[in-house]
């Protein structure tokens, strides 16, 4: 994926490219049609859009949808922050709804520590940002980390 990303990822073009080519390996990830707008690890920041299809009755952003953004830049936080002999796998999220999402959003991992050699739980923050910079949703997503099968 960092691979991917430092090959890819400096323009407008290859970023689309990485986004459609992570969404084609987990494909629950295209409802939100998600844009990486940074990947390096211990940072990952997702872009989503506000349209129609991830809108709620009251014209806001879904918490599903959130949640979604959410998942998607812990999951790939930790794999590109992760020794490669390690694996993982979500165990847990806890969510909080700030204030309602009314515009584009972004989701950002930032974890500071990120060098795990052994298998444990870890929790991957993750805060929702609106186009004003105000957080309008935190996640903090538990994940297990243990050892590749060989």
């Amino acid at each position: 994926m960092l691979k991917l990303w430092k090959s890819f990822g400096g323009n407008d073009v290859g970023r689309w490219l990485v986004s459609k080519i992570v969404c084609f390996n987990a494909p629950y990830f295209s409802s939100i049609k998600p844009r990486f707008a940074e990947i390096k690890p211990g940072l990952v920041e997702v872009k989503l859009k506000k349209r129609r299809a991830v809108q709620n009755h009251i014209k806001t952003v879904h918490a599903i949808a959130m949640c979604n953004a959410a998942e998607l830049a812990g999951g790939v936080c930790l794999d590109v922050s992760l020794n490669g002999n390690f694996r993982w796998i979500p165990v847990g999220m806890t969510v909080q709804y700030l204030k309602m999402a009314k515009t584009d959003l972004r989701a950002v991992c930032k974890v500071d520590d990120f060098h795990w050699d052994s298998a444990q739980d870890v929790v991957m923050p993750v805060s929702v940002f609106d186009t004003n910079g105000e957080e309008v949703f935190h996640a903090d997503i538990t994940m297990r980390i243990s050892p590749k099968k060989k």
